[in-house]
């Protein structure tokens, strides 16, 4: 099942919200992204259905194998655009987030190769 932008902003949230609690509930995404309650058990029903998450008797949602990876790649280039558009190109914090949750969907492999071995240049320097 191929993810639109959406089930990847979703997956990514369940992975961060993941990192500063113990417990994952969809009430906790829908706070996480601003959206209502009802759009996001759809779209946890759709996950489901897809592999991504699992959802325990008591609501948590976990990662799948699968989700794990798809959120941690979408997690990793938001992470790398961020950081480009912040410390490279001066971007304000706010933006730079902002950007790169837009780009982080629709970058190319080829592009994000890139862009990583350049940051680890940068950083060597």
């Amino acid at each position: 099942m191929a993810l639109r932008k959406s089930g990847e902003d979703y997956l990514e949230a369940i992975l961060v919200i993941g990192q500063r609690k113990p417990q994952v509930r969809s009430i906790d995404v829908a706070n996480e992204l601003g959206f209502s309650k009802p759009s996001v058990s759809r779209a946890m029903s759709l996950l489901r259905e897809g592999g991504f998450i699992t959802v325990e008797k008591d609501g948590s949602l976990l990662l799948t194998e699968l989700g794990r990876e798809k959120a941690e790649d979408v997690y990793g280039r938001h992470c790398l655009l961020t950081e480009f558009f912040r410390d490279v190109l001066h971007v304000s914090e706010e933006n730079a987030a902002e950007d790169a949750c837009q780009v982080e969907h629709v970058i190319s492999p080829e592009t994000y190769i890139k862009l990583t071995d350049f940051m680890k240049k940068q950083k060597k320097q």
